[in-house]
């Protein structure tokens, strides 16, 4: 899927440089072109990308201080800017573009649903998100501000990619070295998906491509990427048992929002050499899937690599019902209840109801 990355924010600035350089070095030429923005101009300064600094009559190039509303109103002042500088990006190959965003902060939860409702009313390709949940130690105010964008970006993007920081983060490691060792992963799992049908290496029986990607995610709502692999036999016929376990594995413990296993869609592309790929593990992963998802749109095919591995990417669609986006959401519920305390007038900074509608 040939694409167009958008980074919003610290966060989403760092994993869309996570992406493109995992694009450029492994050859597959999904990446066509990426751009950073941010109200922080340090924030920006250490990035390998083109770089939009917005909000500068009103911040100064300081950032918003995690005031998701008045990143929201910088956004919309100074989209044309931004829309400028994308423009000769966006070329006629672009088949997508993929905002990318950590829902917690100020500039990326405020700024990325401005962004995507202003690229959905100029380009007719696809307009995708990815949103970055904050973990639940980052505090109540992240909680509150990703609830707010979550909710907004579910309405605007043709689907939101979701990757859940509990998830990723290990014990004892530090901050810095946690969120990226989690960009590394995503970047991984988004770069595969994007690399669907590029520069892949033989031949396959029935290779995945950008269509069956797209139509899995025209399910729309939330959607979740899942990956895992393991050393694989010469012979395929040997396969069987290794391709059905990275199936399950990147479902079961290798997803982006772990625990988002009912979905409306889903895609699972094996990877790896052709001649070692199981025709019969494959097909019986494939009714695995759909019997766990209960998606009864279950895609699957190829992804030719040269490879002693199997690999295993499976992308859901429609995952809102998942017991880890109900979490999250009663994460912020209860985040706005703690802040009604101190408010007075609560309402105004959150509705619940709204959230409710989500699901």
């Amino acid at each position: 899927m040939k694409t167009v990355l958008l980074g919003v924010g610290q966060a989403g600035g760092k994993l869309a440089t996570a992406l493109a350089r995992f694009d450029a070095d492994a050859g597959y030429g999904a990446v066509l072109d990426a751009l950073a923005v941010n109200t922080a101009a340090a924030d920006l300064d250490p990035l390998p990308l083109d770089a939009v600094l917005v909000g500068q009559s009103r911040v100064n190039g300081h950032g918003v201080g995690g005031d998701n509303e008045l990143a929201a109103d910088v956004m919309d002042e100074d989209a044309t800017e931004v829309l400028d500088a994308l423009a000769p990006k966006v070329t006629a190959e672009a088949e997508a573009l993929f905002v990318v965003a950590g829902l917690g902060g100020g500039t990326g939860s405020g700024g990325a649903p401005v962004l995507v409702r202003e690229l959905s009313r100029v380009y007719d390709v696809p307009v995708y998100a990815i949103g970055i949940l904050p973990g639940r130690d980052e505090g109540a105010m992240y909680q509150v501000n990703a609830g707010r964008s979550l909710k907004t970006l579910v309405r605007e993007a043709d689907a939101t990619l979701l990757l859940d920081n509990d998830a990723w983060r290990s014990a004892g490691e530090s901050v810095e070295g946690g969120y990226a060792a989690i960009n590394e992963s995503m970047a991984r799992r988004v770069g595969l998906l994007l690399a669907a049908g590029e520069a892949v290496e033989g031949v396959g029986e029935s290779v995945v491509d950008t269509s069956e990607v797209i139509n899995t995610l025209r399910a729309g709502g939330m959607a979740a990427v899942g990956f895992a692999s393991a050393p694989a036999a010469e012979d395929a016929e040997e396969n069987v048992a290794t391709v059905m376990s990275t199936v399950r594995s990147a479902v079961m413990t290798g997803m982006s929002l772990p625990n988002a296993t009912d979905a409306d869609a889903a895609l699972v592309a094996v990877a790896g050499d052709p001649d070692r790929i199981s025709r019969k593990g494959a097909e019986k992963a494939r009714k695995w899937l759909q019997e766990e998802t209960g998606s009864t749109q279950v895609r699957g095919g190829d992804f030719p690599l040269d490879s002693d591995r199997i690999a295993a990417l499976v992308l859901l669609g429609g995952v809102e019902r998942s017991r880890r986006v109900e979490a999250f959401l009663e994460r912020a519920r209860q985040a706005v209840r703690d802040e009604a305390e101190e408010r007075v007038d609560p309402a105004s900074a959150f509705d619940n109801d709204e959230l409710d509608d989500l699901l």
